[in-house]
């Protein structure tokens, strides 16, 4: 049995990885900025419980994970939507966003850090907006870019916890884009060489290898089908 965090594990991807954990027996506590929505989500996946954590306000982080003990596994999976352009740039969302997930994430880690032990794993969302921007990820591909530093810093300060990031391409069956046009999918789908996206189970499947497997450190996990080649 492991003890797992899991930053952003209301919705989404962060919910089906704290489900999988939960239903193989971990000890799962998930996070969420609101209270009642953390602390339900927790209810319905037989999490240990759910805590009210904000990435965007990293000064109120340490004292939101004051009652988290040991911590086995960490996945910093919180993330925030932003439709961002140089030629029409909202500054507030764009702090946000930077603040969330580089200020944030890393704050997360800083507030653990005695309760991390030679053993433990880290896994830090990314995506691969970084590596193929498309209109409104000015924002998205710049921090998604700054994943990879600091996986590398911490793995190297954290050592010999291990750190690493996943960077998922269309999850195809997420909430975000099972709402989109099925001939958009379709589209993504026909440029992907592996002719199918990927989807929640993958990525949960990729989280979980790389939280486990003791010989992957500083690794940075594409979960999309070779989609970036199509």
């Amino acid at each position: 049995m492991s003890s797992v965090l899991v930053v952003g594990g209301t919705s989404g991807i962060g919910r089906e990885f704290a489900r999988f954990r939960a239903g193989r027996g971990d000890e799962v506590v998930l996070t969420g900025r609101d209270a009642h929505r953390a602390d339900t989500a927790a209810k319905e996946i037989g999490a240990l419980r759910g805590i009210a954590l904000d990435l965007s306000r990293p000064r109120e982080i340490a004292a939101a994970l004051g009652g988290i003990g040991p911590v086995d596994h960490l996945v910093l999976g919180g993330v925030a939507r932003d439709d961002n352009r140089v030629t029409a740039y909202d500054i507030e969302a764009a702090l946000n966003l930077v603040t969330l997930k580089l200020v944030g994430y890393t704050e997360v880690v800083h507030a653990l850090r005695d309760r991390l032990h030679d053993d433990s794993a880290i896994v830090v969302f990314g995506g691969q907006a970084k590596e193929r921007p498309y209109p409104g990820a000015t924002t998205v591909a710049t921090v998604n870019a700054g994943v990879r530093g600091l996986v590398h810093t911490l793995a190297v300060e954290l050592a010999p916890v291990r750190v690493n990031a996943l960077h998922p391409g269309v999850v195809g069956d997420s909430p975000y884009w099972l709402a989109k046009p099925g001939e958009v999918l379709a589209g993504l789908r026909t440029r992907t060489p592996s002719g199918r996206l990927a989807t929640m189970a993958d990525v949960v499947d990729a989280v979980d290898f790389l939280l486990r497997n003791r010989s992957v450190n500083a690794v940075e996990l594409a979960v999309d089908g070779g989609w970036l080649l199509g």
